[in-house]
């Protein structure tokens, strides 16, 4: 199960809270989600991460997908940081 919640809103900028695990039918709900929130406005999104207990192979391409579209992905835990690596990185702890 995940939960997305609007934590901040405004006209420029969005923070999303995710809680849960970004599995299955999860990751595409999530990309919904960041997609509603950024387009057609050119929107600065940023996804709260703390709360993610797991992510599969799948969950972990798309925060991929979404950090390479420049959506701020904070306070990852340990496991997504791991995951998430490739060179770069613009997480936030």
């Amino acid at each position: 199960m995940l939960r997305i919640t609007v934590v901040e809103s405004s006209k420029i900028a969005v923070t999303l809270r995710a809680e849960g695990r970004i599995t299955g039918p999860w990751v595409e709900e999530l990309r919904t989600a960041c997609n509603v929130h950024t387009f057609p406005d050119e929107v600065q999104l940023s996804l709260e991460l703390a709360d993610i207990s797991f992510a599969d192979a799948a969950g972990i391409a798309l925060l991929k997908e979404l950090r390479n579209r420049g959506v701020g992905l904070i306070g990852a835990t340990p496991f997504l940081t791991e995951q998430l690596k490739d060179g770069t990185s613009s997480l936030q702890f």
